[in-house]
């Protein structure tokens, strides 16, 4: 490889994470305008896997902006991420696939205990097909895989006599 292929690599992946972390920063800011425009013009998600739904960019923004307002707070952790360069076109470079592990701790809104720990913990892997544009970096495609979830235990109320 050439240096010069090397640094074009490079400059690849930082776009490419970059725009991973954009589309976590859109979600936990709830900034679903950003989210719309972090996507290709075809592109689509899949959050079907979270009890959530399948459709492109805006019918997809549209549902986490309604189910999202159950949170007060989110706050989206995504690690691991692999990124795999591929070919659309005999061009290459032009594709991107990225596995990453998440973790997403939330609080709902309505929580009145005056704890700031989390109400509610997931975690599970993302799938980003990824499509270069003349815009830079764009998602084609987002799936979840929700692989946990865990509420914090309740204690009972007291029962008074």
């Amino acid at each position: 490889m050439t240096q010069r292929v090397e640094l074009a690599t490079l400059r690849d992946r930082l776009a490419v994470d970059e725009l991973i972390t954009e589309y976590a920063v859109a979600v936990d800011d709830g900034d679903w305008t950003a989210y719309r425009n972090l996507f290709a013009p075809a592109g689509r998600a899949d959050y079907r896997s979270a009890g959530g739904i399948e459709g492109d960019a805006g019918q997809v923004a549209g549902w986490l902006a309604e189910s999202m307002r159950l949170f007060s707070m989110r706050q989206h952790l995504i690690v691991n991420r692999r990124v795999r360069f591929g070919i659309l076109e005999q061009d290459t470079g032009d594709t991107a696939r990225v596995q990453a592990d998440y973790v997403n701790p939330m609080r709902f809104a309505e929580n009145g205990t005056g704890s700031s720990a989390p109400d509610f913990v997931c975690g599970g892997r993302y799938s980003f097909g990824l499509l270069r544009t003349y815009d830079g970096w764009r998602l084609r495609e987002v799936v979840v895989q929700e692989k946990w979830r865990r509420l914090p235990e309740r204690t009972a109320p007291a029962v008074i006599d």
